[in-house]
């Protein structure tokens, strides 16, 4: 082999090492302890208004981390409240908002057909800043603006942690 191309080898190896290195990521993402305190806040307060509900924390990818449910919540609050968390994760935004979207644009009235997805209120991503790092979905309330109001509690009670 000449020096030259031997040169070349190099240099093309060490490039590709560069661009590998450029393809790791950092991400934020939700602690087991942060789910277990928002989940426990949303239902709690819930509680407070008389709501006997289920909440479910996941992290940026979907995935649960914390589940939660009330004394006499119905059992179809978990599925519900797991497929909100899911849904306002994956979204990026409160499931009344997507819902609203999705009743309003016909262009966006096929979100309801995708696997996992819940487009009633009481789903809201957890952020740090702009990023979301999680979300906490919320079912069994009368309504899901309600729902909505319980797990937008639970975020406020832990904002000192998002930052």
């Amino acid at each position: 082999m000449t020096k030259s191309l031997k040169f070349a080898f190099i240099a093309l190896a060490c490039a590709a090492g560069a661009a590998n290195a450029q393809a790791v990521r950092t991400e934020r993402n939700m602690s087991l302890e942060l789910a277990n305190q928002i989940a426990a806040t949303a239902v709690a307060t819930c509680a407070t208004n008389g709501y006997a509900v289920s909440a479910t924390v996941v992290d940026r990818a979907g995935t649960v981390r914390a589940v939660q449910r009330a004394d006499n919540a119905g059992p179809h609050t978990l599925g519900a409240s797991q497929q909100k968390a899911f849904t306002s994760a994956s979204a990026k935004n409160n499931t009344l908002a997507i819902m609203e979207i999705a009743q309003k644009n016909p262009g966006a009235a096929n979100l309801v057909n995708i696997p996992g997805y819940l487009l009633l209120g009481g789903g809201v991503p957890v952020k740090v800043g702009n990023e979301v790092i999680g979300a906490v979905g919320v079912g069994g309330a009368p309504a899901g603006n309600l729902d909505e109001q319980c797990a937008l509690a639970a975020i406020d009670h832990v904002k000192e942690l998002l930052k």
